[in-house]
């Protein structure tokens, strides 16, 4: 740390420390939040928008899992240089960008091309926002900071699932359209609005946050910049050649085949169970989602407060793929199968924001911003594969089991790799 760094920081008391990032925190963690909730609800809602719309456009279950997927592909493509724009043009102007745009593209409802588009459309949100995270927060406060963030995921299931029961029941038929296109339409609106908060609310850098006194500033700013010094700040080039990052994108690709697997799949393996009705089905996804919710807020604060990374991951891939090997053996039996779909659930919604403390600890500066994106974006490769693969079994098969076991083999693997190739000493901080 510099000379001036270390004054900044030896005048500061812990105390102090925790009531400036508290200020932080409240400033804009709530409106991120917001943010994420409404992009995974976009994203999702195609789950509950198959109980009608397979009949409806007489699809089957391998076309609904191709369209449901190809999402992903346009989000692969341009992940990495929309997220190195992010590092350059700032966070303001670009994750409005990606609001307004997914909102525009997610109100149509032509399936297969304008999925693909809504991939290139919010691509680079979410690592945006992690690498966002890293522009105001050292490694031993970011943990709990990203598993605020993707509380979102639960938080949309909870909220999610029976406002798309909801509107599918109550709204079909009304001014000619179908209860799914309403339910693509209605929940699209916010993502417009909050683009426009975001372009007017969000600070680029803490540089930039006029409403923070100067020497909390340079405080941050003095925190931000001695962890600096411990990343690595390769290149791009260098990023792309990297086995570590490499690894890190075939480990949250077996995470992701798992949260997809429950976002798509979750309403069809409750109605597998005996359930029909629309809006019942919305009901009972919240259990799943809440227990979630409980779940990584807790292994978030453990793993912070003990500094401990690779476990924080492991243990959760385990709980999730028992849960899928569960809902396999489960049948017609409606509870059963909800807990199988809640250790699912919590396993995967609690291992990737547990995950995302990898690759932060060690990625830093152009090389972050490319790291992050590309593990991401290559990770999320899963968003296709799951569906894709899952609706292709199922049509072969007729059934979900064989899918859900290679859905639990998949966590398994991702699991044995953190283990395996993620040294303790690298990633623990």
């Amino acid at each position: 740390m510099s000379t001036n760094g270390t004054a900044v920081a030896s005048s500061v008391s812990a105390a102090s420390s925790d009531s400036i990032y508290t200020r932080v925190t409240w400033r804009f963690m709530p409106l991120l939040f917001i943010c994420y909730v409404v992009a995974y609800l976009d994203r999702v809602n195609v789950g509950f928008a198959k109980l009608q719309m397979l009949n409806d456009l007489h699809f089957s279950e391998t076309m609904y899992g191709f369209g449901a997927g190809i999402f992903f592909v346009g989000y692969f493509f341009f992940e990495v240089p929309s997220n190195l724009l992010l590092h350059r043009l700032g966070a303001r102007r670009w994750i409005a960008r990606i609001m307004v745009t997914w909102a525009v593209i997610s109100a149509a409802t032509m399936f297969y091309v304008l999925r693909f588009v809504l991939g290139i459309a919010e691509a680079g949100f979410f690592p945006g926002l992690v690498l966002y995270l890293t522009y105001w927060y050292p490694a031993q406060r970011r943990g709990k900071m990203v598993a605020f963030l993707m509380a979102g995921n639960p938080v949309s299931g909870i909220v999610g699932g029976p406002l798309s029961g909801f509107i599918m029941q109550r709204l079909a038929g009304h001014g000619g359209f179908t209860g799914w296109q309403w339910l693509f339409v209605l929940e699209a609106l916010p993502a417009l609005v909050l683009g426009a908060v975001i372009y007017f609310f969000l600070d680029d850098r803490v540089k930039d946050a006029k409403w923070l006194p100067q020497h909390e500033r340079d405080f941050i700013q003095s925190e931000i910049d001695a962890e600096a010094r411990t990343k690595s700040h390769g290149s791009v080039r260098q990023t792309f050649t990297s086995l570590k990052v490499w690894t890190l994108c075939a480990i949250l690709f077996g995470i992701v085949m798992g949260s997809y697997a429950v976002g798509f799949w979750q309403p069809t393996i409750i109605k597998g169970s005996g359930i029909t009705d629309p809006f019942t089905i919305g009901l009972l996804t919240v259990v799943p989602y809440l227990s979630a919710l409980i779940a990584m807020i807790v292994v978030g604060r453990h793993a912070d407060r003990t500094r401990e990374r690779r476990w924080h991951v492991v243990v959760p891939q385990i709980v999730a793929a028992s849960g899928f090997v569960l809902c396999a053996y489960a049948g017609h039996n409606t509870w059963l199968s909800l807990l199988g779909l809640t250790l699912a659930a919590s396993g995967v919604i609690t291992a990737l924001p547990m995950f995302w403390a990898l690759p932060t600890s060690f990625l830093g500066g152009t090389g972050a911003a490319a790291g992050i994106a590309l593990i991401n974006s290559t990770g999320n490769l899963a968003g296709f594969v799951s569906p894709a693969l899952v609706g292709w079994l199922k049509t072969v098969t007729h059934s979900l089991d064989s899918s859900l076991f290679l859905i639990a083999g998949s966590l398994i693997i991702s699991a044995l790799l953190i283990l395996t190739q993620m040294p303790g000493k690298l990633v623990n901080r």
